[in-house]
């Protein structure tokens, strides 16, 4: 059997308020709007037994919008009846996902512009090559507590150098 790499469709996002999202990740991220927000609640209809599907009976009602990266990464946000916040938005011993990340080369200015739009800057900017090459990162909140980093450069470009040295 032939293996080959998949591509990145979507990552789906829970947040408190739906139309909150849409505005940061579009005006602040310059995420395109797909979908704008919808209604979806909890009956016979097509999305009605998909979404029954997946979360299970009783989810009553939610909103849902869809966005894309500049790359068509899609940006799935999802407001759920009786959403909470997490105790930990940093859980990082978990299994499962604890964060994303976004490419821009002006990390410095994005860093500004969410924190300026409500979100947080968790960490100092970082450099991965300090004085040997431009690659940095840092990690960040939108205003809604999650938690996703930035890098200045691609995945490839940053860790080609190969392992960590001390």
């Amino acid at each position: 059997m032939t293996q080959y790499p998949r591509t990145f469709s979507h990552i789906g996002l829970s947040v408190p308020n739906v139309d909150a999202a849409v505005e940061f990740y579009s005006k602040v991220m310059g995420f395109y709007v797909i979908m704008p927000p919808t209604d979806v609640t909890e009956d016979d209809s097509d999305i009605g037994v998909m979404c029954t599907d997946v979360f299970g009976p009783e989810w009553r009602k939610l909103r849902i919008a869809h966005m894309a990266t500049g790359d068509r990464v899609g940006i799935e946000l999802f407001e759920f009846d009786g959403n909470y916040p997490p105790e930990n938005n940093m859980d990082f011993r978990r299994n499962g996902t604890f964060h994303f990340c976004i490419q821009d080369p002006d990390v410095e200015g994005l860093v500004e512009k969410i924190v300026a739009a409500g979100g947080k800057q968790r960490m100092p900017i970082r450099y991965y090559y300090p004085g040997e090459k431009p690659y940095r990162m840092v990690y960040v909140e939108d205003p809604f507590g999650i938690v996703f980093e930035l890098y200045s450069h691609s995945y490839e470009l940053t860790y080609s150098s190969g392992a960590y040295n001390s």
